[in-house]
């Protein structure tokens, strides 16, 4: 292992292991790493977290963040495979829109939808950049873990923000930055990372690399703030119901710090 690597027990999510290597922030390289990881084997590599679940034990069936959609225009920063958008599509949303840096996810999205006669409007493109979505006509934006794939999370919420109408809501999970740096080893909970490094690195999984940088909370809160945005809610409780069910490591862990945060923030 060279100097600039590390094992990271952290990579994403429940605790994927990886060989972290530091790399450089060059955004068309992330962009192609990453692009490429969801369009093949991403999905089945890292899993797919879509609502009601926000991640690891938040779900939006207890915190109740969207309300009532019913008639509502929405737009989802990282569709995935669609679950989350016929989860609202569901309860009543008007329209459903999505955005996805892989090909192979927005496919996938259409397919799904369309099979339950669900029509959505659907963009393959980074989130950072302008990509022809209408701006001042969603009642919401969201995302379920993929804002952290950003390589501008102020640029990219700026983006958010014109998207929304005035007094618009923007919700978003991602894995905790705490419990990126905290792993479960021998019955304890240890540092094996430093909460304020935000450097980029590339981690191989198996035959697939991705790329990602692990953002302190006040990068968010702040980031947020200067792109328009009022913070309504944030949740990084576990929710002790969806536990039970969990036995191991992981839920220890969950028991003890965040593993998931969310954020409900409101165009101002």
């Amino acid at each position: 292992m060279s100097e600039n690597s590390v094992q990271r027990t952290n990579v994403i999510g429940a605790g994927e292991v990886g060989v972290a290597v530091t790399v450089d922030m060059d955004t068309n390289d992330i962009h192609k790493t990453n692009s490429l990881f969801w369009d093949t084997k991403g999905a089945e590599l890292l899993g797919e977290t879509c609502l009601p679940k926000y991640g690891a034990f938040v779900s939006e069936e207890k915190c109740q963040l969207f309300g009532d959609v019913r008639g509502k225009k929405l737009l989802e920063i990282g569709c995935g495979g669609g679950h989350s958008l016929q989860y609202l599509g569901d309860r009543g949303a008007s329209e459903l829109w999505g955005m996805d840096i892989s090909e192979n996810q927005i496919e996938k999205t259409r397919q799904y939808l369309g099979e339950r006669g669900y029509p959505a409007n659907l963009i393959c493109s980074p989130m950072e950049e302008k990509c022809g979505l209408p701006e001042d006509y969603f009642d919401f934006v969201y995302s379920v873990y993929a804002i952290g794939w950003t390589t501008d999370l102020e640029g990219t919420f700026r983006q958010i923000a014109s998207y929304l109408k005035k007094d618009g809501a923007f919700i978003f999970s991602w894995s905790h930055p705490i419990h990126k740096c905290v792993a479960a080893e021998d019955g304890s909970l240890v540092f094996k990372k430093c909460y304020f490094d935000e450097s980029w690195y590339s981690v191989s999984l198996g035959d697939h690399t991705l790329t990602l940088s692990d953002r302190k909370m006040s990068t968010y809160v702040n980031s947020l703030s200067k792109a328009g945005f009022v913070i309504e809610q944030m949740v990084e409780e576990s929710d002790e119901d969806l536990m039970i069910s969990h036995n191991g490591d992981f839920a220890k862990k969950a028991r003890m710090l965040p593993v998931t945060f969310v954020i409900k923030a409101r165009k101002i």
